[in-house]
């Protein structure tokens, strides 16, 4: 039995940011996986060109009702995978105002366009950054949630919705608490093409192709095993084999989720730095500079939840795999643009 067919037959599912790192992976692995993924977009940070050819790209707000009223009248959407957000934590420091817009106020309206047309199953990008800050690791969905920033909040507000709803209108829904996504696709065909990314695996592969000139490290004091800060990281193509995962069990009639998605084991920084200059063959100068405010010494996932209830099998659990695909990525970024390498640009 195919839980993963629609009522129509092809599954139709939008997904929201679908232009993006993140959602332009989950594209693939739903045309992969025989269904219809249809793409809402703003491209403010997404890349037309990374919409795969069989998905339906609209370009618009995912809080414009009248884009949403034509999507989900002309498409049948019978599921949603929600990506667009605002997702820069000191960003959302400076400027909460637009965090609570883009990423709460924005969902609202995209989760009443869902109950007005009878979706039924919601997949929400949530983020490890609704936990307060933890105690000893690894972290549990259980674990209090007290988000320090406004992104956190941003999100975790939604997690409150999606309930609600769920209860009201009997949405059913799954909220995945991501730690670092990192990697890109293995084949090539995607990857991380922000310039202004964060990300530290992709900041490193800029720093190994010569993007960056050199690479700060915030901290080196933590009580870690080399000074510096520990994160769990989970290659892209793994992160979007869990939405999949969770709307196969949504399908199925599961009980609403709330999950970790992580390897249960990080990396530290320096970690980090060393595997890329190994794979890449190459010496990343660094500057040590003070901790951030706010930042943790070790964030690490608890994942046994979402290997229990979706029998979610990573396959690609390995440093090297996550920093060498990031690397390629941005070596194919090059070929593509080879402007790229003036940093001033980037």
């Amino acid at each position: 039995m195919n839980l993963l067919l629609g009522v129509y037959g092809q599954m139709a599912v939008l997904v929201t940011g679908g232009a993006g790192y993140i959602g332009s992976h989950m594209v693939l692995n739903l045309l992969a996986e025989g269904l219809k993924p249809v793409v809402l977009d703003d491209l403010s940070t997404g890349f037309e060109a990374a919409v795969p050819s069989g998905a339906d790209l609209f370009i618009g707000d995912v809080g414009d009702n009248a884009v949403l009223e034509r999507i989900f009248r002309t498409r049948r959407i019978e599921a949603v995978i929600h990506f667009a957000a605002s997702a820069v934590l000191p960003d959302s420091v400076s400027d909460p105002l637009s965090y609570y817009s883009n990423n709460t106020a924005k969902t609202r309206t995209l989760l009443a366009a869902c109950v007005q047309f009878g979706v039924k199953s919601f997949i929400f990008s949530s983020t490890a950054a609704v936990y307060g800050t933890p105690g000893p690791a690894p972290l549990r969905e259980e674990e209090a949630v007290n988000p320090p920033s406004p992104y956190g909040r941003s999100k975790f507000m939604v997690e409150w919705m999606l309930a609600d709803v769920a209860t009201a209108h009997g949405l059913s829904f799954a909220a995945l608490r991501y730690f670092n996504v990192a990697g890109a696709d293995p084949g090539g065909r995607a990857g991380q093409s922000t310039k202004r990314a964060t990300n530290l695996i992709k900041v490193v592969a800029q720093a190994a192709t010569g993007l960056r000139p050199s690479l700060d490290v915030y901290g080196d004091d933590y009580d870690t095993p080399d000074g510096t800060g520990v994160r769990d990281y989970v290659h892209v193509s793994d992160l979007v084999s869990a939405h999949t995962a969770a709307l196969e069990a949504l399908n199925a009639g599961s009980d609403n989720l709330i999950l970790n998605v992580g390897y249960g084991r990080g990396y530290s920084v320096l970690k980090v730095l060393r595997t890329a200059e190994r794979v890449a063959g190459v010496s990343i100068p660094i500057t040590v500079k003070p901790r951030r405010p706010g930042d943790l010494g070790q964030v690490i996932a608890d994942n046994t939840k979402i290997k229990t209830l979706l029998n979610w099998t990573p396959a690609y659990d390995d440093l090297d795999v996550m920093v060498g695909t990031a690397i390629n990525w941005e070596r194919t970024l090059i070929a593509r643009e080879p402007r790229r390498r003036a940093w001033a640009n980037m």
